[in-house]
This record gives structure tokens, C-alpha cells and sequence, in this order.
């Protein structure tokens, strides 16, 4: 996924993904609000195209590898890379929206995994875990730390739970580009992998199965699944490494408005 030397950006060029960034949490904000019973993926899909382009953005996602839609759309035992659909959303379902936004020639890219009507108990601590991990992950995104320190704090909150940690899968460097060096995996080793230093911008990623670690690809060349058909959360953040702690581009707070209206 990720191809070519690390790009460091400037602090002009954080600005600008700083802009996109917020744009994209807006536009999460208007999917979130949207999210209910009866709703299709479809829909969703269609009002996130709108409020991007609207507000002078461009859906990350469309066109780029060719996938189709502006967001990935991944219902339980969808990892990730769900396509938009007109099956409607039903009580017990989850859903993971991940959306990228290209604005002023930077992109940044976050998801927000959902819990629709009356969802089993375990399937909610899951999602709970899987974005306490996404912090944990972030906390570690400091200058002189290393990729694997990320991973391992991931994977060090969510292994004990007895989760899988998806292998197949990773975070990234972001930019000019949506998918740039680093990969950065939600496992590893504390203190391996490329050093972490001011100005690199990351999205990190986890994407947790409540069953086992193993995913499958869907004959449609996109779509991946839990090889058990176990449900999956995925939460992610685009970030700036910082020396003392990360700045976060990106932000839940629209969602989290939203879903308390």
C-alpha cells in the first residue's frame, strides 16, 4: 500500500491537512446523523459525496484503485472496503464508515465503526475497545518512538481481550497521497520499524475482529470479511507526530454531537 520515501510536512502543509481534516469530520458528522434503522448504505454513501464536494473537497476514496463509492461501508463481519448497497440497516447490525477527503492537494482519512438499535453486548464492548486502542496507539505517536511502539500499544490493549488483531491490514502514512510510507501495522515489537519524527502524518487504524484474527477477500475484489464471520470494528485518526504528544487532524466530535441528538 504504502510506496516511496517518508514525506515530512511542513507546518504550512499540516495546515492544509489540519482544513481537510475538519472538513472530513464535518462530513462524518452529517453520515452519523443520517444513521438509523431503515437507512441504506446507499444513502449514506450519497450524502457524504454531497457535503465533500459542496464544501470544495473530493472524496479520497472514489476512483482511487477504482473503487466506486465514497465511503467504505463495512457491515459486521465486514472488516473493511464494504461497498454502498440498498439492504437497509437493521437493529443488531454494526457499521463502519471509513471516508477520505482530498482538500487543497492533502488528504486525510478516518472511520467510526456504529452500533445500530439493539446491539449484543459483547459487539459493543468490542467497538468500545477497539477505539480505546486507536488512543492507545496515538499516544504513542511521538517523536523518537518508533512504528512499532504504535502497534504494540494496540495490540497490547485489545490481545488480552482475546480479540484478533487483523494482519492483512494496516494504517499509513498520509499526504499528497491518501496511502503513504509508513505502513503502520496494529501489531509488532515496542521500539521496531521506522522512527517517528516532527511532521510525519500517520493514519492510525485498528481494526479488530471479535473472533479470530483470519480475513477472506469477497469474490467482488474488494471486500474483506472475517474468515468466522465475526464482527469487526475499525476506528481510525489521521495524526501529526509531535514531540510531546500527537496532534490529532482529524476529530469524532461531530459524530459524537450526532448520535446524541
Amino acid at each position: 500500500m504504502a510506496k516511496g520515501p517518508i514525506q515530512y510536512k511542513t507546518e504550512e502543509e499540516i495546515d492544509l491537512m489540519r482544513a481537510s481534516g475538519q472538513l472530513l469530520a464535518r462530513a462524518h458528522g452529517e453520515v452519523a446523523s443520517l444513521i438509523k434503522e431503515g437507512v441504506t448504505t446507499r444513502q449514506l454513501d450519497k450524502r457524504a459525496e454531497e457535503f465533500i464536494r459542496d464544501n470544495g473537497g473530493i472524496p479520497s476514496f472514489k476512483g482511487l484503485y477504482d473503487f466506486p463509492y465514497s465511503l467504505c461501508l463495512s457491515p459486521n463481519a465486514v472488516v473493511v472496503h464494504g461497498f454502498a448497497t440498498d439492504e437497509p440497516l437493521k437493529s443488531g447490525d454494526i457499521i463502519s464508515v471509513d471516508c477520505g477527503v482530498l482538500l487543497n492537494g492533502y488528504h486525510s482519512d478516518s472511520a467510526y465503526t456504529y452500533p445500530i438499535g439493539e446491539v449484543a453486548p459483547e459487539v459493543l464492548t468490542l467497538l468500545k475497545e477497539t477505539k480505546a486502542a486507536l488512543y492507545k496507539g496515538i499516544e504513542q505517536a511521538v517523536s523518537g518512538n518508533r512504528v512499532g511502539d504504535i502497534s504494540y500499544a494496540i495490540q497490547n490493549h485489545v490481545g488480552p481481550l482475546g480479540y484478533g488483531v487483523v494482519r492483512e491490514l494496516v494504517g499509513h502514512g498520509v499526504g499528497a497521497k491518501l496511502h503513504e510510507s509508513p505502513d503502520v501495522p496494529n501489531y509488532g515489537k515496542r521500539g521496531s520499524g521506522p522512527l517517528l519524527q516532527t511532521g510525519l502524518v500517520i493514519a492510525i487504524e485498528p481494526m479488530i475482529n471479535l473472533g479470530k484474527k483470519d480475513v477472506v477477500q469477497e469474490a467482488d475484489g474488494w471486500t474483506i470479511r472475517t474468515k468466522d464471520r465475526k464482527p469487526s470494528a475499525h476506528f481510525e485518526h489521521t495524526v501529526v507526530v509531535r514531540k510531546e504528544k500527537a496532534e490529532i487532524l482529524t476529530s469524532f466530535e461531530y459524530i459524537e454531537k450526532a448520535l446524541q441528538q
